[in-house]
């Protein structure tokens, strides 16, 4: 078929080549943060595509104001009364329906009212939440924070889980709750370190996790090791006054062994200076509105994120996430190596086996790669990736034109002719999108239009 991109295969010329290059350059830097960390051009070149990732982020976990919402919530304070008697207060926010559930837990220099926007959004979007001032802030009992002796603070953050999971039952106990689909987000030290280990305490029903500005420890972090199918959100912002808060977030993200995270990086020229420990700080450090919580001010469309990241991993698909390039970045190298793709096959069938709707990565990353082989002629590797991509997405118009496609310039005509059919017939049918990354009509179009090419070359006489 005549090009108006000479050298770009039919899958490229699907996608467009200016997003061909776009992904590229996406997937090729998001899977170097440190350059986040450098100065010059490469800091500045880093830094604009951080801010296009987190622009991205904003289109793929859009501000909850295009969803469907319900009445106005209601809030309301309510006592959680902990093991030994001491009463915590917290504010319930209640949605008008059943459905699932988030425990919210403040910073250090915080209290549970930097949670009242989100929890509001959450609630009208068919979430309940409960914000919780922890024991000794805000209006909780317990010996307040600030008067607490270097030694006392020290042994207050080996953790109350106690504390936390009299929360936890509470807001599991509530009319409407789903016990068994309950999400957790912390900010700072104190809310992310007490999250992942509220989360690994209830396991089976934590279902996702949203964590702000700080760290954990191990065996917390042993836990995100293993806990393959727990999606989270990881977000911090270079202007964060409690460095090295980027560092430990990063390692937060590593630490995942979930293909369903997703990393948050607002970038800046610099990393704020450190001055003090989080943990033994209230107002010794000036704010600077990127720490926690105080993120929602600087950032504002950061809670509709926030949300939308929970309405995707509670109610639309609980437990899932879709998968991005970052995540999925040593699977996608394996494909690259030598018996790559046999492997990460193998892979993909265990973890279907484990989960039916388990995905390793992304639909139009594995398209990329393909399509890089299949350019180059290739197209025994690239009919592999294709199949592989089909494996993970049966129900997708676009991968199965993809494998028509490279089964067509391998010379394998009856199943190119086979696939290529398929295609159409999803198209027609409307009873699933055209691909998971992209149902508008225009790629509609353009897949339609690549599989008649192939069928037309397929119909013509052969010389």
């Amino acid at each position: 078929m005549d090009s108006p991109h000479p050298g770009f295969t039919n899958i490229e010329r699907r996608h467009g080549a200016s997003a061909l290059a776009a992904q590229r350059l996406r997937t090729k830097y998001s899977e170097t943060p440190a350059l986040r960390r450098k100065s010059g051009p490469a800091r500045r070149s880093a830094t604009a595509l951080s801010i296009a990732f987190a622009l991205i982020a904003v289109s793929v976990f859009p501000p909850v104001a295009s969803a469907a919402h319900d009445a106005t919530p209601t809030a309301r304070a309510v006592d959680v009364k902990a093991a030994d008697g001491i009463v915590l207060k917290a504010t319930y926010f209640a949605a008008t329906r059943p459905g699932p559930a988030v425990l919210l837990l403040h910073q250090v220099n915080r209290q549970r009212k930097s949670w009242d926007e989100l929890a509001q959004q959450l609630a009208a979007a068919g979430i309940h939440a409960l914000a919780l001032d922890m024991r000794g802030f805000g209006e909780s009992g317990g010996k307040p924070y600030t008067k607490l002796t270097d030694a006392e603070v020290d042994k207050e953050w080996q953790g109350r889980p106690d504390d936390i999971d009299a929360a936890f039952q509470y807001l599991i106990s509530q009319a409407g709750v789903n016990r068994n689909v309950v999400g957790i987000a912390g900010a700072g030290a104190l809310g992310v370190d007490n999250a992942v280990q509220a989360a690994r305490r209830h396991s089976t029903q934590v279902k996702s996790l949203a964590l702000l500005s700080g760290e954990t420890f191990e065996p917390n972090l042993q836990f995100l090791r293993q806990a393959s199918q727990l999606p989270g959100l990881f977000v911090v912002d270079d202007n964060d006054e409690y460095p090295p808060t980027v560092e430990a977030m990063e390692w937060l993200y590593i630490s995942s062994s979930s293909p369903y995270k997703k990393l948050l990086h607002y970038s800046a020229a610099k990393e704020a200076p450190w001055i003090w420990y989080e943990p033994f700080d209230i107002g010794t450090v000036p704010a600077t509105g990127s720490h926690g919580t105080d993120l929602f001010n600087v950032h504002p469309e950061l809670p509709g994120i926030i949300v939308d990241w929970f309405v995707t991993t509670l109610i639309k698909s609980p437990g899932h996430a879709p998968v991005d390039t970052l995540a999925s970045a040593s699977i996608l190298k394996q494909i690259e190596l030598p018996g790559g793709v046999a492997q990460v096959r193998q892979q993909v069938m265990l973890a279907s086996q484990n989960d039916p709707r388990a995905v390793l990565f992304p639909e139009v990353t594995l398209d990329i790669i393909g399509s890089d082989h299949l350019r180059v002629g290739d197209t025994r590797l690239a009919v592999e990736i294709f199949k592989l991509n089909l494996l993970s997405y049966p129900d997708s118009a676009d991968a199965n034109a993809n494998l028509a496609d490279a089964y067509l310039a391998d010379g394998q005509r009856a199943l190119a002719r086979a696939h290529a059919e398929k295609a159409l017939a999803l198209l027609n049918s409307h009873l699933a999108p055209a691909s998971s990354w992209s149902d508008t009509e225009p790629r509609r179009g353009r897949i339609r239009h690549s599989v008649e090419q192939i069928l037309k070359k397929l119909d013509a006489p052969r010389q």
